[in-house]
């Protein structure tokens, strides 16, 4: 299936890459339905263990495309409004796949780039990326992105970040929590690969469960957080898998699902 601005290769290791790079990748209403498209095609199947998300060309996401976003300055209220909701949709649909999604971003991540970023479960910088929530400088600001990077970075970080629409570095970005690690430029996808590896030898149906109950657990109490890991744990290990896994370890051989 063809998809604009996206070069998506399916398989178990579904890669979806950002190519608009003579735009720098940056995103505009036909980038955010198709990436909306195929992560809620990619939640429908089960054979997917794992998403890879990368930016072709030297940027991965410049942000918003500027001349989309000055358009949609035009509308009405009610037509801006969703308009505005495709970004959400997007981070949304990425945020909910029920596998793990790798980010590998280099060059310049702006903007909603950066909530991209965010909304995915584990972020790879290269070690010589510039960041920058450049909506202010604009004179917009961060707002659909903040559900989804303010969870990460925080109020003290975005006090600073938001409210100058400065630079910054990938070591910054890992000291605030927006991303994991920042690696060396030239290794950067082959990180990628070795996180994709280590998912692959964890059970497919445990990554799903474990991926589900992350974001159940915070608004619930103490009493009802028992009783959903008991549950969940009483679960997995009676299912085939689980007793696989156990099996495979008591045995010193792998589990099936490696093979």
């Amino acid at each position: 299936m063809e998809y604009q601005h996206l070069k998506v290769h399916a398989g178990p290791v579904t890669k979806v890459t950002l190519s608009r790079p003579e735009l720098r990748n940056a995103m505009n209403g036909e980038t955010l339905r198709s990436l909306t498209l195929v992560f809620r095609e990619i939640a429908t199947n089960p054979g997917v263990r794992v998403v890879v998300v990368t930016g072709g060309g030297k940027d991965f996401c410049a942000g918003a495309d500027i001349n989309w976003m000055k358009e949609s300055g035009k509308l009405s209220p009610e037509e801006g409004k969703k308009d505005a909701a495709l970004l959400s949709d997007m981070l949304k649909a990425v945020d909910e796949c029920p596998v793990p999604v790798i980010v590998a971003a280099q060059g310049n991540v702006f903007g909603g780039g950066l909530g991209l970023v965010a909304a995915c479960d584990v972020a790879l910088l290269a070690d010589d990326a510039k960041m920058s929530f450049s909506e202010t400088r604009l004179g917009i600001m961060p707002a659909v992105i903040s559900c989804w990077v303010l969870p990460k970075i925080g109020a003290v970080n975005a006090r600073r970040w938001y409210l100058t629409g400065e630079v910054f570095g990938a070591k910054e970005a890992v000291h605030m929590g927006l991303a994991h690690e920042a690696v060396p430029a030239a290794e950067l996808y082959a990180k990628a690969d070795a996180i994709v590896a280590n998912v692959l030898k964890c059970g497919p149906n445990a990554v799903r469960a474990a991926k589900a109950l992350i974001p159940r657990l915070a608004p619930l109490g103490l009493h009802q957080r028992i009783g959903l890991t008991v549950d969940t744990l009483v679960r997995l290990r009676s299912s085939a898998e689980g007793q696989e896994g156990l099996a495979a370890f008591l045995e010193k051989r792998a589990p099936e699902w490696t093979r």
